[in-house]
């Protein structure tokens, strides 16, 4: 007895040891990785990644990869607006809709190029950002103009299915609008690019508005990127703007203006920029955009057939910030009026297309809720004169 109780006594010590031993091996592994997410999480605060660890464990790691509003920083997306001149009962709209996130919304007139409301200028005048999937509306009219694709025409996405354009364009497919890009060529892509004013300033005579760019070169990755995600362009929010406002009335790319005083309202004149050549594939392309809303990445607008909305979401990864962006580009119909708006946001992964599109499709409700769609907007009679003269 004896012998055998210190036998017993060295294995309970041995396995308590183990035990301890192991428990604090995987406690230390866990912390590790812990620890490493917050410091990756964190890209602007270096000096906080070389800190102890006990200062790490302490930072709110799921701000920094959560918080669709640290970068840009923005604490209020109204900050230095100039809304003199803006149509006040829209701005309310469109500020309401937006609420906390930070972005961007543009919301004009696409009979005239008059830049109804642009909340947080700053960002829309800004250079520019990749465009991510808004950028297929482009590549789909170029492959129409160019007698690539049609409304029916069935390209391969896998080994056994096949897509038509309509269902490329609600469910933004990639591999339908790479295969359009590699049709296209980069000299092509870049052409239409530019007739729809991508890579030179949309406005007349904006205060601050910089342009976007166009890639130099053909990018690493293939053509078939600058058609699906946009690779190599950067767009700001006025240039999707003028886009929209081209293919909700008919094919006019007007110069955005941007009224500072009610004297300036009533001088209004529209300034057309090009005429383009698309009216006969925007039926072609409408069935997309609609279905986008209806039933495809867009759905959070939330569909209305008494109210149809038309549009392309965007998500993906901005390259050159680096920030996540979400896109929706979209113009309504209802009786004689349309109005073209632009959503952007910019911040961490829940910022994506869906959820701008959300927020367009609150700045169409929180208008129809004042029936401002049915109410004829002002407009001089210099301005009409104009736009017949030009639009015939």
């Amino acid at each position: 007895m004896h012998h055998r109780q210190p036998t017993r006594f060295f294995c309970l010590v041995t396995a308590v040891t183990l035990v301890t031993g192991s428990a604090f091996g995987a406690t230390q592994k866990k912390t590790k990785r812990r620890h490493t997410t917050a410091a990756t999480a964190q890209p602007h605060a270096t000096a906080a990644a070389h800190h102890p660890v006990s200062h790490l464990s302490k930072l709110p790691k799921r701000r920094y990869i959560n918080n669709p509003w640290t970068s840009p920083t923005f604490a209020d997306s109204t900050i230095g607006d100039s809304v003199d001149g803006e149509d006040l009962e829209v701005r309310r709209a469109a500020v309401q809709a937006l609420g906390p996130y930070n972005g961007t919304v543009v919301v004009a007139d696409p009979n005239t190029g008059r830049l109804l409301s642009v909340v947080n200028q700053k960002l829309a005048f800004h250079s520019g950002f990749q465009p991510c999937s808004t950028i297929k509306v482009v590549a789909a009219l170029a492959g129409l103009s160019e007698d690539l694709i049609g409304q029916n025409t069935l390209l391969r996405i896998g080994r056994r299915q096949t897509i038509d354009l309509t269902q490329a364009l609600a469910k933004s497919n990639n591999a339908y609008f790479s295969a359009v890009g590699f049709k296209l060529g980069y000299d092509r892509i870049v052409h239409y690019a530019q007739l729809f004013g991508l890579g030179e300033k949309a406005g007349l005579d904006l205060d601050g508005e910089e342009s976007g760019t166009l890639a130099s070169a053909p990018p690493g990755d293939g053509v078939g990127m600058m058609t699906s995600f946009g690779e190599g362009i950067y767009m700001t929010p006025l240039e999707l703007a003028g886009v929209m406002m081209s293919v909700a009335n008919g094919g006019t790319l007007y110069y955005l203006q941007h009224p500072k005083t009610e004297d300036e309202i009533a001088q209004f004149v529209p300034r057309v920029k090009r005429q383009l050549d698309i009216q006969q594939w925007l039926p072609v392309i409408k069935p997309g955009m609609m279905g986008a809303v209806e039933y495809g990445t867009a759905r959070r607008a939330n569909y209305n057939p008494d109210e149809p909305i038309f549009g392309k979401t965007g998500t993906c990864t901005d390259g050159r910030t680096p920030t996540h962006l979400g896109w929706f580009g979209s113009y309504n119909e209802v009786g004689a009026n349309k109005l073209v708006v632009v959503v952007l946001l910019t911040g961490g992964h829940p910022v994506n297309g869906p959820v701008a599109s959300g927020i367009a499709g609150a700045v169409y409700r929180n208008l129809s809720s004042v029936n401002y769609f049915a109410k004829t907007r002002p407009i001089s009679p210099v301005a009409l004169v104009s736009t017949e003269s030009c639009c015939r």
